[in-house]
């Protein structure tokens, strides 16, 4: 059955995404035998835009379009039949058109009809002198523009396009892509719509189901088609993201402006309040110089900066991409670096104590020099891996390393104790325990040489089964050390529960000391604090002698920092100690 819904019409037009995309041989094929079994030189397949014919495929003609007023293709998509025009200069109403001004004197043409009945144009032929046309040649016509309509279904639509929104999905709008990069390069704006993070539409599936999904996305879908217009495109990429693209020649700023309201407009929609979070990236490209996959890279990167605003809207950020970039490069190249010899390394950072003014401990840092990205700050790294699946296997570089350490420095009758440094994520692993008693038995190290380093934050929120670990390890002789104290949300009702030995006062509560008074008080306050609580104190990232003094006079238990020595690697940490133990005339401290 022909429908005659015009705006159904242009919908299922621009839908197949046809119009003003670059030459195919597929369809030029077509075009090419209608010609030669008409003899004729001219044939086209037209498609009837909302004021214009453009042309998909063509033979005999030079431009791409003509108007749609009077255009005998336009009768062939609105009434779904075939037409016929033997003589142009006897037809009243086509003699004076545009193809009569311009010595066209036949036409003949079969209809475009999509499965669901819509007219999108016509394959037609036409010649420059009047002509017959019998059943068997109309038929024959016919049977051809069914055969490009199935090339149109093979490329345009079958797999390409969302059944719940109706919109092409993201393969389609790769290939649009690609055909606009070998065409017009004026830049285009794109924006990508998310209508909620990947947990968010989780829990509303599974609360919600399918049904209304399917509801919020035909809304979403309407209130997109308004936004972009009747020129604009519009793709469902993924079940909650849609890409659009602004009208040529907007102004990035003015369009941005646009989003914002259509987003806030999308906001007040009573299907979003409660169960979605909408957020829109925003990004200027040059098609042909942004490859399509990288335009949808970009604007994912683009959304997720957008939910870290108040608008919930970000123009794409070439910087931060970057550091996307980066950070998924160091993840991805993390493994092979547990693997190599060159990569990974420990550096030791030794602790006094203030009474006695002897080292007898020093705290185990990883160092990481990329082959390629040289040497990466472990504030960097360290938490990309540690929010991964390899933080175990990071813990577990460093524990190992940090015993064979120590299990040479034993050799030569060096006793130190090393900090680790433990992350939420290893208070978890079952094994834990065992695996680093398997590996002091091994190398012979006692397990008073090891002391273990967790934030606050880190030890406040875990576990009965975390707390449990904890008191296994503190039992068996580990040590324990709150690592950043004053920075997390301590409880001093939990905290009295934690078997821990020490606390560290972070480094931003130590610098700001020379200041005043007001500044000391504070970390004396933290001091008696830690003491009345039975743990000992050590102080972090002392730079000065004019701070050593005000914590020795404050009662801190050990300092570390760059006034005493910066981090150093093995080697040079035993040269340091034995300097260190010459100048001040006593021999080396044996602790554990």
């Amino acid at each position: 059955m022909i429908r005659h819904d015009e705006t159904a019409r242009l919908n299922s037009l621009r839908n197949l995404r046809l119009l003003d995309t670059i030459p195919s041989e597929s369809f030029d094929r077509i075009t090419r035998l209608v010609a030669q079994f008409f003899n004729l030189p001219i044939a086209a397949v037209s498609l009837t835009d909302h004021d214009r014919q453009w042309f998909k495929s063509k033979v005999g003609v030079t431009h791409n379009q003509i108007p749609r007023e009077r255009a005998p293709c336009a009768e062939v998509a609105e009434t779904g039949r075939n037409l016929v025009i033997r003589d142009f200069v006897r037809d009243e109403f086509y003699c004076d058109s545009v193809l009569g001004k311009s010595g066209i004197r036949f036409y003949a043409g079969a209809p475009l009809l999509t499965p669901d009945g819509h007219g999108i144009g016509a394959l037609c032929v036409l010649g420059t002198e009047p002509r017959q046309v019998t059943e068997q040649e109309m038929a024959t016509l016919a049977d051809l523009a069914a055969m490009v309509m199935d090339q149109v279904e093979l490329q345009h639509a079958v797999g390409r396009i969302e059944v719940t929104s109706g919109l092409p999905n993201r393969i389609q709008m790769i290939n649009d892509l690609t055909d606009l990069a070998q065409g017009d390069h004026t830049p285009r704006i794109a924006g990508l719509l998310d209508l909620a993070q990947t947990a968010q539409f989780d829990r509303v599936s599974r609360v919600v189901g399918a049904g209304y999904l399917d509801r919020v996305i035909k809304r979403v879908t309407a209130i997109l088609a308004d936004h972009v217009g009747p020129h604009g495109m519009a793709y469902h990429i993924g079940p909650t993201q849609f890409v659009f693209f602004a009208p040529f020649a907007s102004d990035t700023a003015a369009y941005v402006t646009e989003v914002r309201n259509a987003l806030q407009n999308l906001q007040q929609q009573p299907d979003f309040r409660m169960t979605m979070t909408p957020a829109i990236g925003v990004m200027r490209f040059v098609p042909g110089e942004t490859a399509p996959e990288d335009v949808l890279r970009c604007l994912q990167s683009a959304v997720q900066d957008a939910r870290e605003t108040d608008t919930g809207v970000a123009i794409f950020c070439a910087a931060a991409h970057r550091r996307h970039q980066r950070h998924f490069q160091i993840l991805e190249d993390f493994p092979a670096a547990l693997e190599s010899h060159e990569q990974l390394s420990l550096v030791f950072q030794p602790r006094m104590t203030f009474v006695t003014g002897e080292i007898e401990s020093a705290e185990a840092l990883l160092r990481w020099t990329h082959p390629t990205l040289g040497a990466i700050s472990p504030a960097e790294f360290i938490p990309i891996v540690e929010a991964s699946c390899y933080a175990r296997h990071l813990t577990a570089w460093v524990i190992e390393h940090a015993v064979r350490h120590l299990h040479q420095w034993n050799r030569l009758g060096i006793r130190l104790r090393l900090s680790i440094n433990l992350s939420a994520f290893n208070l978890q692993e079952p094994d834990l325990f065992d695996r680093l008693f398997l590996l002091l038995r091994k190398f012979g190290v006692e397990a008073g040489q090891i002391e273990f380093e967790l934030t606050e934050t880190a030890m406040m929120k875990e576990t009965e089964r975390a707390l449990d670990l904890l008191h296994r390890l503190t039992q068996a002789g580990i040590r324990l050390a709150i690592d950043d104290f004053g920075t997390g949300y301590s409880s001093l009702a939990y905290m009295q529960k934690l078997p821990a030995d020490v606390v560290k006062i972070d480094r931003c509560f130590i610098k700001p000391m020379i200041k005043g008074e007001r500044e000391q008080v504070l970390v004396r306050s933290m001091i008696d604090l830690a003491h009345s609580l039975g743990y000992q104190v050590v102080a972090e990232g002392v730079e000065s002698v004019e701070l050593r003094d005000v914590l020795q006079a404050q009662g801190c238990d050990e300092l570390q920092g760059y006034w005493l020595a910066k981090p150093m690697p093995g080697r040079e940490l035993l040269d340091w100690l034995t300097r260190y133990d010459l100048e001040r005339d006593i021999p080396l401290v044996r602790a554990g």
